[in-house]
């Protein structure tokens, strides 16, 4: 009997084309973007840093033959770490957090270029996507979204089923600056009357991956993190731990959080805002550039998008919910 073969392994994406664009520029030794001079991106730390790192190389090495400018990135030490390198001039593009997002917007009126668009719902083998049953936006499950969600889970067999369950349990959060992670959360627990200080053993992961890896472990009963970490393609849990599906189970989801996406500082030459947007656009239609950006945070698509559109509303939801970016700001 002939041995059984082992299944084929994916396909690896094409290399990005990085053309250099007819709109390429070419700036002086001294001038920002020049070599002695590199236009840096932030990129907030809200998964596995090594990933972000390599991903986000790659996108500066393309966009840098691509525009005649050169790119250099960095990975903040915390969301907050970001907006401060933005705030700085330390940073002039970011790639933030919806939360660091309002935070820069607040304290350094940063622009927004981009919110990112990721396809909606949980990842399934076959590559094609579904909903959670109890998820309102189930019928959404494979489409654009400019939006996501926290998602709430706990270890199999632990008896938490319901966002109640959780009081007297080891809770994992992200980080204290995520949205989804992080502040909407405590939020929520917060308005049902269960104190994340006190009413739980709350702590902080460090990442939406490690959120996901501590319930995994059992290091924590239950965690939120966003949606859908388990099937996610750029952390890949479900590579690196093939049962994660079965040990941990999503028992809830949140409300709608708009994506995070591309910043510019206040002011930036205009030339070199619209040249980078246009190289980051041609990449992300580019099947070997997609690959390189999605395998940072995902991302499917950009959509073109100004403060206003997402953000604005959504910074007046949370004045409503007693969060006031302004408050945290002057802290």
């Amino acid at each position: 009997v002939a041995p059984t073969q082992p299944p084929a392994s994916p396909a690896a994406p094409p290399a990005p084309k990085c053309d250099k664009l007819a709109s390429a520029l070419s700036p002086k030794a001294g001038d920002l973007g020049s070599a002695d001079k590199p236009i840096v991106i932030t990129f907030v730390p809200s998964v596995d840093v090594g990933l972000i790192t390599k991903g986000g190389t790659a996108m500066a090495e393309c966009l840098t033959k691509m525009t005649g400018l050169t790119y250099k990135i960095e990975v903040g030490t915390s969301e907050t770490a970001s907006v401060e390198a933005m705030g700085g001039n330390k940073a002039q593009f970011g790639f933030l957090n919806t939360f660091a997002v309002l935070l820069a917007k607040e304290k350094y009126d940063v622009d927004v270029l981009f919110v990112a668009q990721r396809k909606y719902g949980v990842l399934k083998p076959d590559k094609t996507y579904t909903a959670f049953d109890f998820d309102p936006d189930k019928a959404l499950a494979g489409q654009l979204t400019s939006y996501y969600k926290p998602e709430y889970f706990s270890k199999a067999g632990s008896g938490i089923k319901t966002l109640a369950d959780v009081k007297g349990k080891s809770f994992c959060f992200t980080t204290a600056s995520s949205t989804s992670g992080g502040i909407i959360p405590r939020a929520v627990f917060k308005a049902m009357g269960i104190d994340p200080d006190k009413d739980m053993k709350s702590s902080y992961a460090g990442g939406h991956d490690k959120a996901a890896i501590a319930v995994y472990d059992g290091t924590c009963d239950a965690g939120v993190a966003f949606m859908d970490i388990l099937t996610d393609s750029s952390t890949n849990l479900a590579g690196k731990f093939p049962d994660i599906a079965q040990k941990v189970q999503v028992f809830a989801v949140g409300d709608r959080i708009p994506n995070d996406g591309l910043q510019a500082v206040k002011g930036l030459d205009s030339k070199i805002r619209d040249i980078t947007v246009e190289a980051l656009l041609k990449m992300m239609d580019d099947p070997g550039g997609n690959a390189v950006i999605k395998g940072i945070y995902n991302y499917d698509a950009f959509e073109k998008a100004d403060f206003a559109k997402y953000y604005g509303p959504f910074n007046d939801t949370l004045k409503k919910a007693g969060i006031n970016v302004a408050d945290l700001v002057r802290k």
